[in-house]
């Protein structure tokens, strides 16, 4: 179906919101049917709360990578944000969050049948738009490499439902957890793009893993943010991992390295609730903060950051072409928010 661009195309690499244009575009015309209502509104309902539709961009830049011809790649694109979004209709339910991106979930405002069932057709439909890219030997290596990232995907989601009742959590299993959980998702989406357009199987890894090493910079910066960033820039409260008591990369490296003493001043205050959130707050950040902790985790970010950036420089083009998704990256991985 596709010729491989092997040489620098005078057309332009769409940018990060050209590429969010179309896939809003695409979305438009991409609707679920109106019947059964009560089965495919809660599908449109959730697609409209406003994400950010990264994952999706993200397939059609390793995508351009390649060719230029984009459009030919958004039904594998909205198959990937299909899935995404099943897995927090259902994340949802777990988790009993009554608010999604400021608005009811789909459970609080329909039931939890609802949310199973609704979700449950999303990833069918996923299915349905990855078999719309064309030759078949491509469909079959998107499907499999689809399936093995959505599998490690619910793996992460059990590993992380596992943390809560766990006191032992070593740093290798957060790590492995929020590889399986957020990272694989963003490396499948790249080397999905680079199958569509039919790139060698050597640069379709190099981007999987640029995306997946990546993905796990993204998630321990998220750490740093929920504790350190400016409110006023970071959308929400700061601190709300401390009062949740949730066992992030901060918490884990302080018992680690930090004396015996500081390790119980943060045991204790991670068996109080949020009656007095302030002091909890100030509290457990002064424990940080005194231990270093913030420059080693800045540390262990700058790790993954360096190593996914290895791969891109690995994958086998002309840097000009690949200008727009290495400064897409950084620049997501310099956000305050």
């Amino acid at each position: 179906m596709y010729k491989l661009c092997t040489h620098i195309c005078d057309r332009f690499m769409h940018s990060l919101p050209q590429l969010l244009e179309l896939i809003h575009s695409f979305s438009g015309k991409s609707t679920f049917p109106p019947h059964p209502r009560e089965l495919y509104e809660p599908c449109d309902y959730i697609l409209t709360l406003g994400g950010k539709r990264l994952r999706p961009a993200l397939l059609l830049m390793g995508y351009e990578l390649f060719r230029d011809d984009v459009e030919q790649a958004l039904p594998a694109a909205w198959a990937v944000e299909l899935f995404h979004n099943f897995t927090l209709m259902h994340d949802d339910i777990m988790d009993a969050a009554p608010l999604r991106r400021g608005q009811p979930t789909v459970h609080t405002r329909w039931s939890t049948t609802t949310g199973i069932l609704s979700g449950d057709v999303m990833l069918i439909y996923a299915y349905r738009f990855l078999a719309k890219i064309g030759e078949p030997e491509i469909v079959l290596n998107l499907i499999q490499t689809f399936n093995r990232v959505a599998t490690e995907v619910c793996e992460g989601q059990q590993l992380d439902l596992n943390f809560e009742t766990r006191a032992d959590v070593s740093i290798p299993e957060y790590i492995r957890m929020i590889e399986l959980k957020t990272a694989v998702l963003l490396g499948g989406a790249l080397q999905m793009g680079a199958i569509c357009a039919g790139a060698s199987q050597a640069d379709a890894e190099h981007l999987y893993h640029f995306g997946r090493l990546a993905g796990i910079a993204f998630q321990i910066q998220d750490d740093l943010l929920d504790t350190y960033g400016d409110p006023a820039k970071f959308g929400k409260q700061v601190g709300g991992d401390i009062l949740q008591n949730k066992k992030t990369l901060l918490v884990l490296k302080t018992l680690e390295v930090a004396p015996e003493a500081e390790r119980l001043r943060l045991a204790q205050w991670m068996k109080t609730g949020i009656e007095n959130s302030d002091e909890k707050v100030a509290a457990v950040r002064a424990i940080f903060d005194r231990n270093g902790i913030p420059n080693l985790i800045a540390t262990e970010q700058q790790r993954f950051q360096n190593e996914a950036f290895n791969h891109i420089g690995a994958v086998n083009l002309p840097e000009e072409r690949k200008a727009v998704l290495r400064k897409t990256v950084e620049e997501l991985l310099k956000r305050e928010y």
